[in-house]
């Protein structure tokens, strides 16, 4: 009747560490756990318990975690400013990286600009917002 306990207690432990991570690491032992629980009440010997914990714990692993991998898959989600890198934008104050000062207008926000490769960018060209960095947008001049 111990081991029953034990297996009670392995799927316990198992099913709170998975309430608490949400991650999918550790509901394949609960499962391994349940089966080889439901062996010791019919008074399975405790090495064929053990075994069969581990091969459903690991058949469990191998068959539902692509399947879980899939399902949590989230796709990457530009929220913030890093929803500029790529547009297109005005050049509202000639950009000079050498004077420190630029300033382009995007999605009607106005940042403040540098050149990508340090070349003087006059107002209202069209440049292309290569990353950013600090407060501060990377541009390159758009070719058409």
């Amino acid at each position: 009747m111990t081991w029953t306990w034990i297996w009670a207690a392995v799927m316990v432990a198992a099913a709170i560490v998975e309430a608490a991570s949400v991650q999918l690491i550790s509901i394949w032992f609960a499962l391994g756990g349940l089966v080889a629980l439901v062996l010791s009440l019919f008074d399975v010997s405790q090495t064929v318990q053990i075994i069969a914990f581990a091969a459903v714990s690991v058949i469990s692993l191998a068959v539902f975690w692509p399947l879980a991998k899939r399902l949590n898959k989230k796709g990457y989600v530009k929220t913030n400013s890093d929803r500029f890198i790529g547009e297109t934008a005005v050049v509202t104050q000639s950009i000079s990286n050498v004077n420190a000062q630029g300033q382009v207008k995007v999605d009607n926000q106005i940042w403040t600009a540098r050149s990508e490769n340090g070349e003087n960018i006059q107002e209202g060209a069209l440049v292309i917002v290569k990353k950013i960095e600090g407060v501060k947008l990377i541009v390159s001049i758009k070719n058409n």
